[in-house]
């Protein structure tokens, strides 16, 4: 099984080739969250046995060498891990998804290799943003469509957002410290292979579909039906590489639909007892980490530590979110930043304070009917801009959570939710 594309240093070595597209046009996200929900649960079983740090060592070692991130203003400072216990402060971590089809399994061929080949793109790119007090986590999901973007730091660019990774994994780094405005020291790069490994590794996911699933355009095709399934291998890959089978058949459809699984799967890996196996957490951890190429500032300590700081954190303070967008008026294909949802969520992030969702969830997601909903949490006004909450009329209880602009879909891991394609 090949596990990566030649070349251990930054694809920004390397020209830049045309950005083509095959069939499939989208990537595999679930080795991203549960990379670190494996990666880091694989290491919550260090502190009673050395088996989950030897896994994780040496899946890492595997890896090859890191790659040397640059950033817009100097490199951001990395703190020391401990040897054992939680990294200190907040937690910024980028997974760049990419759609390469070289050194994949299946993708042989001059044709099948002609979808992508090379560093190939982030078709999908997530932050993950652990706060300084270890008590909440957020992962922002970013559309590969988005354009008129501050593309490397280099000023507003009509490039696609999904080219970013061509360009090198600082340019997409680089890209989304710009829209953030957050330092982020840590990155890596996903590609095919383990999404098929971790599914197996967890003995499969457990998903609702409200509709049946199907789409010819997959590798190997979908053909779901309604109910409750649970998605192993292959099949797993599938299902989060489905755009035509789920939601409006758009790129921001899919997203909901791969945050419906990665919330199934935090809850599974949180509830099943898997935190406390390490034979389980080592076959996590070997499945994501030995199909990374990771920035040089991730090493085996500082991946346990990382870990460890996301052990405790309560399912509806872990939120998925779709970066908030609007169609563009130059292309109905191409979707643009939603200026002011958009510092609303950067405002939040900066304020590193829990967050919570007062919108809809995502195109593809539905409530599953045969799940009561977790009562919402108490949330403060989402806060300017500038950083500062919205003034409240009365005295109130200290805030648990910032609300976000009712535009921004997503959902939180402990909300039950359904992949529909209605």
């Amino acid at each position: 099984m090949g596990r990566r594309s030649s070349g251990s240093g930054d694809p920004s070595s390397r020209s830049v080739a045309p950005i083509r597209h095959g069939r499939l046009h989208s990537s595999h996200p679930v080795a991203a969250i549960a990379k670190v929900l494996a990666a880091a649960v694989a290491v919550v079983a260090v502190s009673s046995a050395a088996v989950g740090a030897f896994a994780v060592y040496d899946a890492v070692s595997a890896s090859g060498p890191g790659i040397h991130l640059a950033h817009l203003a100097g490199a951001p400072s990395v703190k020391a891990a401990p040897a054992v216990g939680p990294i200190d402060g907040e937690v910024n971590l980028l997974l760049a998804g990419s759609d390469t089809r070289t050194a994949q399994v299946g993708y042989q061929t001059k044709a099948e290799l002609a979808g992508s080949s090379g560093a190939g793109n982030n078709d999908v790119t997530m932050l993950l943003h652990v706060s300084a007090d270890h008590s909440s986590a957020t992962v922002v999901s970013f559309p590969r469509d988005l354009v008129s973007i501050p593309l490397c730091g280099k000023g507003i660019s009509s490039a696609m957002f999904n080219s970013t990774l061509a360009r090198g994994l600082s340019c997409t780094v680089q890209t989304v410290e710009k829209m953030t405005g957050l330092s982020i020291p840590y990155a890596a790069i996903i590609t095919f292979n383990g999404v098929t490994g971790m599914s197996n590794a967890v003995g499969g996911v457990t998903v609702c579909l409200a509709t049946p699933v199907k789409d010819d355009y997959t590798d190997p095709q979908l053909n779901l039906p309604a109910g409750q399934q649970t998605l192993v291998g292959d099949t797993a890959l599938s299902f989060l590489r489905s755009r035509h089978g789920v939601g409006d058949g758009s790129d921001l459809g899919r997203i909901s639909n791969q945050q419906v699984f990665l919330s199934a799967l935090t809850r599974k890996i949180t509830g099943e007892g898997v935190l406390g196996n390490p034979i389980t957490l080592y076959k996590l951890a070997n499945s994501a980490l030995s199909n990374m190429h990771f920035s040089d500032t991730l090493n085996p300590t500082t991946l346990v530590s990382i870990a460890l700081a996301l052990k405790g954190i309560d399912l509806h303070k872990i939120v998925f979110l779709q970066y908030p967008t609007v169609a563009d008026t130059a292309d109905p294909n191409r979707v643009v930043p939603s200026t002011g949802p958009a510092a609303a969520l950067v405002a939040a992030l900066k304020a590193d304070q829990p967050i919570s969702l007062t919108g809809k969830l995502g195109r593809a997601a539905v409530a599953d009917p045969t799940v009561a909903s977790p009562a919402p949490a108490p949330a403060a006004p989402a806060p300017t801009a500038s950083g500062s909450a919205a003034p409240s009329v009365a005295a109130t209880p200290a805030p648990t959570s910032i609300a976000l602009p009712s535009a921004i879909t997503g959902q939180s891991a402990d909300q039950n939710t359904c992949t529909s394609n209605k």
